[in-house]
């Protein structure tokens, strides 16, 4: 009866955590992380669905790969263990079996090696672009410059504190849903959405690696060097990322917002920008002649 009693006790337990892991939001939201999630972030751009349609193809492989082992493990402990098989057999060499599996494996990587060269192209080889932005990264923040073409001014953006992130909330400079802990900033890139955005990407100090999941992008960020990245947003929304490189003590501290909206809102938004932040780089360039 104990025994009874503990195993429904736990049956019960695993159906109450079943049925709480089934109302939770298993699956990862787009542009920012959700509680509970089991997969990778939405993706926004063509890179991204790229991505996660080659993570799905090669865990099909891999379960298949990994299923075929399991039932060849278990048909060898049945058919052959001292039971079954008194006599073993004094066979030491297959032809067959040795050329078997060799061809399959080398097909198996053939399979994989094909459109994992091609998103490796899709990657790194960066077409025609609408617009460029140069993102810095800093001990612990990033600098976003728009290129001449767009306006040519830049901007400091850092991530918000737990007082100034529910300050923006209540004066409604930002939405509460797209203003995550520790990820929302006073300053958003803002990008139309889309368009062929190429991102140049380097550090001021120390290697950061700019890295934003929905679209599909995660690159050093190195002091002296310039590398590009590229990105097309297709949907609008708040796009999240991070510093995925260990870079200091507040390396945790340093996210990256991307704010995908529409041409009209881009237009508006670059007029705002160029006489913002071209005030605040004249405020600067005159504060620093005048403390000389």
């Amino acid at each position: 009866m104990r025994f009874l009693s503990r195993t429904l006790a736990t049956a019960a337990i695993a159906a109450l955590a079943a049925i709480a892991l089934a109302n939770a939001p298993a699956l990862a939201g787009t542009g920012m992380p959700s509680p509970w999630q089991i997969n990778l972030q939405g993706a926004a751009t063509p890179v991204a669905e790229f991505i996660h349609w080659f993570h799905d193809w090669v865990n099909i492989i891999i379960f298949s790969v990994t299923i075929f082992v399991l039932v060849l493990l278990i048909y060898v402990v049945f058919r052959f263990n001292e039971k079954a098989n008194p006599v073993p057999s004094k066979t030491t060499h297959n032809a067959l079996i040795e050329v078997v599996w060799t061809v399959i494996p080398v097909l198996i990587l053939v399979v994989i090696a094909i459109p994992s060269f091609r998103l490796l192209k899709l990657q790194l080889e960066v077409p025609q672009a609408d617009m460029t932005i140069k993102v810095t990264g800093k001990q612990w923040y990033w600098s976003y410059e728009y290129a001449q073409e767009n306006g040519n001014f830049g901007f400091d953006s850092l991530m918000l504190d737990e007082k100034a992130r529910a300050e923006a909330i209540s004066t409604n400079k930002i939405a509460a849903a797209e203003a995550p802990r520790l990820l929302a900033v006073d300053n958003e890139a803002v990008v139309p959405v889309g368009k062929i955005v190429r991102v140049q990407v380097t550090g001021a100090d120390v290697i950061h690696k700019f890295t934003v999941p929905s679209f599909g992008i995660k690159i050093d960020a190195i002091p002296g060097r310039l590398n590009e990245t590229w990105f097309k947003a297709e949907r609008e929304g708040i796009y999240y990322g991070q510093c995925s490189f260990i870079c200091g003590q507040n390396h945790a501290y340093m996210p990256i917002a991307f704010r995908v909206v529409s041409p009209e809102r881009y237009a508006a938004w670059l007029n705002e920008a160029k006489q913002k932040f071209a005030n605040a780089e004249d405020a600067g360039s005159k504060f620093a002649a005048a403390s000389k």
